[in-house]
């Protein structure tokens, strides 16, 4: 045997191409000379063929026939599994690819497969789409597993279709045709020998999918396949024993503890049963209450197809020393919980066998060991807000609702708030908890993605093995530096720290990220940097970081508006039908700029009467948000420019989230205008999404994302900020040239399908259909809570920090702010 090439470099670039041969010259000699028509370079194919001992000269054969393929003999037959990792052994390639000597490639096998690996990190097999010879019949487009770790091919042998030509996640592909690259192939142990055959390939991608590698179908990797029956030569009982054994032995390997208790014990009585029922053995034979006649015979005729149950069962038990010592390797490494496996399970609840008795067998097991309530194929995913979930709903709750609303076709979804709800919705749980009422609701979710405080009102996810998803959109410690303005000097400093510590715990914790913007990602790249997030282990899964953190920006919804009553125009009195309005689209902050906007108005009317300005809501929905100076001092220059009632208008309350298109509708242009600061620069302007749902002509503020959007794509105007005659102009412009309005809507109506929430949320419902624990942060399974510790009294500086911190998990910084704010005055003497 030649010297393995396992310790060397691999070259660059070159796949190493494996078949094993076991008596089967003519198909593998078929199979090599298939590759000349391969697109990839024949120097940067390796061709190697390990036979099996096949004593019928096929070695010598092979190497006459094809000179370029490297034949290695290995002595004995050592199966799939061991002629593939003997055939690995001698790869000096930087991928392995490994196709069935029975089969041959298409054009882009391995094009497509290498294109696919080389594309994201997180990919660590691709599974090729494997057709019959003729290429007419399916033979794999993907695995399904049953709950006792049986693997199938549901689709197999029905025609080709283009619904097989999609890429997805599956949970193994197949050893006819599969590629990998080759140091994560050794570094995961390859194929298990003990399988000898059948199987070894579900073990491999069930086991990668654990450890937190995608398995990845990719329909453009093409290969055919041309069945042969060799099993039959040797009896079919004896594919029957392997299936059933190699399934045990991946069911131990792979299972968490939770799936193994309940499936383990009964996979072994249904294949005892499974055993019996093919061949109609009578179980009753040693029975002396239904077989009272009796005998002293001790022997019994059965068939051998009766026995590959029990013979499967001490095998199993035969390899379990070693099969110990691989699971708790593996259990130690995991990084998918088998709930967030399930989905590519696709039917476990299969029983696969038509037969009366054994389907009679496995409906009793899969009800007295709680198998179907257990293997299901749907994530329970916690959506939490920290906004009040009502009619009338701020920019958190609204994109907490569509969340959920977008995963709920998917997973079982709840949406919960802390700060009350009142509302419900056909497809999800809407509940409300705080405190210790949220652990019930933590503990039942498998994902859990949040908004704001949530990791400080409910402190036992920070060392939890649940999978937590930040949204973190909202940079809330940048917009602290304006918004605790109001809260005294002390309240703002502690807002700041306190919001920025949230924050940094965040990032620390979660295992996903979404911000709004590439802006923002940019930005939130430094403060991972700075929490040691961006780190090699992070970095070598995928480079771009996307798997860490994705843009995910506030959306709108797909379908149109529609308006069903006039909210403005004719209803507004002082605002007639034929005005033309300009339309504030949401709350009044301090970090907005509405008083250059009151004096542009003001400025305007002196050259058209019929401008009208709306402020759509002051009061914010969610009542711990107290009102802001901004507010006041918006409503005293209207007051003082004599514009109120006549060309500005203020609705005092908040307009219902299924109300905001009878208002959107009723405007000619929206507006938004804010102050050059570092809140700014890093902001997501939610208010201008509803403009873009209701595709009308923007006027806004340059220096943010919206604001450079707005001049790049043509849908407005931006300004400088605080210049009062460059307002004037371009609302101007927007409200009475009407061919540059028109131009400007046109093309709001092309750019508003980018934000459509279907498209919006597509990183989130990516990431859910396989969520998976960040490739830093370690997984346990089934670790301890952390236990309540007994109550002391707290004092000094620590407990003025841990009182932050309650304030903080009760109601966020302005909590922190109103109360710490007293806090100090009382301590320092000052009046209140």
């Amino acid at each position: 045997m030649s010297r393995t090439n396992a310790d060397r470099p691999a070259r660059p670039g070159v796949v190493s191409v494996i078949l094993v041969n076991y008596r089967g010259a003519e198909d593998t000699i078929t199979c090599l000379r298939s590759f000349a028509d391969v697109d990839w370079p024949a120097e940067q194919l390796e061709l190697l063929v390990v036979d099996n001992d096949s004593g019928d000269g096929s070695e010598e054969r092979i190497r006459a026939e094809v000179p370029q393929a490297v034949v290695v003999q290995a002595g004995s037959n050592t199966g799939f599994a061991g002629g593939c990792n003997l055939g690995v052994e001698h790869a000096t390639g930087e991928y392995v690819a490994f196709i069935n000597n029975d089969a041959r490639p298409g054009r882009d096998w391995v094009s497509a497969a290498v294109a696919t690996l080389a594309s994201d990190r997180t990919i660590g097999c691709v599974a090729s789409k494997v057709l019959d010879w003729d290429g007419n019949l399916v033979d794999y487009v993907d695995g399904s597993l049953t709950w006792f770790g049986m693997g199938y091919k549901r689709e197999a042998e029905r025609p080709d279709s283009p619904e097989y030509d999609h890429p997805k996640d599956v949970l193994f592909g197949t050893g006819a045709a599969m590629v990998m690259r080759a140091d994560l192939y050794r570094e995961v142990g390859g194929f298990d020998e003990r399988f000898f055959m059948f199987y070894e390939d579900v073990d491999l991608g069930w086991r990668l999918n654990v450890l937190g590698y995608r398995v990845r179908y990719e329909p453009r990797s093409v290969a055919y396949h041309r069945h042969h029956v060799t099993m039959k030569k040797f009896g079919n009982f004896r594919e029957s024993y392997l299936l059933e054994r190699n399934a045990l032995l991946a069911m131990y390997k792979n299972l968490d503890d939770e799936s193994l208790a309940k499936a383990l014990p009964a996979a072994m009585a249904l294949a005892v049963r499974r055993s019996l029922a093919r061949t109609g053995t009578d179980a009753t034979a040693l029975d002396l209450q239904r077989s009272p006649g009796g005998d002293d015979v001790g022997t019994i005729e059965v068939q051998k197809m009766a026995l590959t149950g029990p013979y499967a069962i001490d095998y199993f038990v035969e390899q379990l020393p070693t099969l110990l010592e691989s699971r708790r390797e593996l259990q130690e490494k995991r990084r998918r919980s088998d709930r967030e496996l399930f989905p590519l399970f696709r039917h476990a609840i299969e029983p696969a066998y038509a037969i009366e008795s054994y389907l009679d067998a496995h409906a009793v097991l899969v009800e007295a060991f709680g198998i179907a309530e257990h293997f299901v194929s749907r994530h329970r995913v916690l959506v939490v807000t920290g906004e009040p979930l009502l009619d009338r709903m701020a920019g958190p709750a609204i994109r907490a609702w569509e969340i959920a609303t977008a995963l709920s076709s998917e997973h079982d979804v709840r949406l919960l708030s802390t700060a009350g709800a009142q509302t419900s919705h056909a497809d999800f749980e809407v509940v409300t908890a705080v405190g210790h009422a949220l652990r019930a609701h933590t503990d039942w979710a498998d994902v859990i993605i949040f908004q704001g405080f949530l990791l400080e009102g409910a402190p036992w996810l920070k060392d939890s093995a649940k999978i937590v998803v930040a949204d973190i959109y909202d940079p809330m410690h940048l917009e602290q530096l304006e918004q605790a303005r109001d809260q005294g000097p002390e309240g703002r400093v502690l807002a700041v720290r306190e919001t920025t510590r949230v924050l940094n715990e965040q990032l620390r914790r979660a295992d996903f990220m979404l911000c709004a913007s590439e802006k923002q990602r940019d930005f939130w790249f430094g403060q991972l940097a700075g929490q040691g997030r961006v780190n090699p282990k992070v970095y070598d899964e995928d480079e771009s970081l996307d798997s860490l953190i994705a843009v995910v920006p506030f959306g709108i919804p797909d379908v149109p508006p529609v308006q069903k009553r006039r909210a403005i125009r004719d209803s507004v009195p002082g605002i007639g039908k034929d005005d033309k309005v300009i339309l504030w689209g949401g709350g009044i902050y301090n970090w907005f700029d509405p008083l250059t906007l009151l004096r542009a108005v003001d400025r305007l009317r002196e050259r058209h009467d019929d401008v009208r300005l709306y402020f759509l809501g002051l009061k914010h929905p969610n009542p711990g948000v107290p009102a802001m100076r901004m507010g006041w001092e918006t409503k005293q220059l209207a007051e003082e420019l004599g514009l109120v009632g006549t060309h500005v208008f203020f609705n005092e309350g908040w307009v219902p989230y299924a109300e905001r298109a009878d208002y959107l509708l009723d405007a000619d242009v929206g507006v938004s205008t804010h102050f050059q600061h570092v809140e700014t620069a890093f902001s997501f302007r939610t208010r201008i999404l509803d403009y873009l749902w209701a595709s009308l002509p923007i006027v806004a503020t340059e220096g943010d994302t919206f604001g450079d959007l707005i001049a790049l794509r043509g849908l407005g105007r931006a300004v400088p900020a605080e210049d009062v005659d460059a307002l004037v102009e371009a609302l101007e412009q927007m409200l009475y040239d009407e061919e540059a309005a028109g131009a400007a809507r046109e093309n709001v109506r092309g750019f508003a399908v980018e934000y459509h929430w279907s498209r919006a949320l597509m990183p989130l419902i990516e990431f859910c259909r396989l969520p998976r624990r960040a490739a830093d942060l370690e997984y346990h399974l089934g670790r301890p809570e952390v236990t309540a510790q007994p109550y002391r009294a707290r004092q000094g500086l620590r407990a003025d920090i841990a009182l932050a911190r309650d304030y903080l998990a009760a109601g966020g910084p302005r909590e922190v702010a109103r109360r710490m704010t007293g806090r100090v005055r009382r301590i320092t003497g000052r009046a209140g």
